[in-house]
């Protein structure tokens, strides 16, 4: 074989080995700020399937986060990032409670979350 020849057929290796392994998606972060006595933002819409990263931070005391179905019980200090890894498997509407006692609006301290 001709060396161009060679060459063309190990570049055209190369960019078929390229095109063939899967591309690396980083998941989307999903910034959630938790305050007395609620989570900014208060709704968040994810694609069923879809790697996301909830980063979680509280402004002011500790506070939980925690939804049954979607498989995640923590709970958010204000001196550290929380990320919660997270694919959503089912569509639906998933109510997402504060579990940790953190003042008297405790009770209402809520966010939805609609997978898609």
């Amino acid at each position: 074989m001709r060396p161009i020849r060679i060459a063309a057929l190990a570049l055209a290796a190369v960019a078929i080995a390229t095109l063939a392994r899967p591309a690396s998606a980083e998941p989307r972060v999903v910034d959630i700020v938790a305050k007395r006595f609620q989570f900014t933002p208060n709704v968040v819409t994810l694609k069923k399937g879809e790697p996301v990263l909830l980063r979680l931070r509280s402004e002011d005391v500790v506070h939980g986060f925690f939804q049954r179905s979607l498989g995640f019980d923590t709970t958010i200090s204000p001196d550290k990032t929380t990320e919660i890894p997270l694919t959503p498997g089912e569509a639906g509407r998933f109510l997402v409670i504060c579990h940790h006692f953190c003042g008297a609006g405790h009770g209402g301290m809520k966010m939805t979350i609609l997978v898609e």
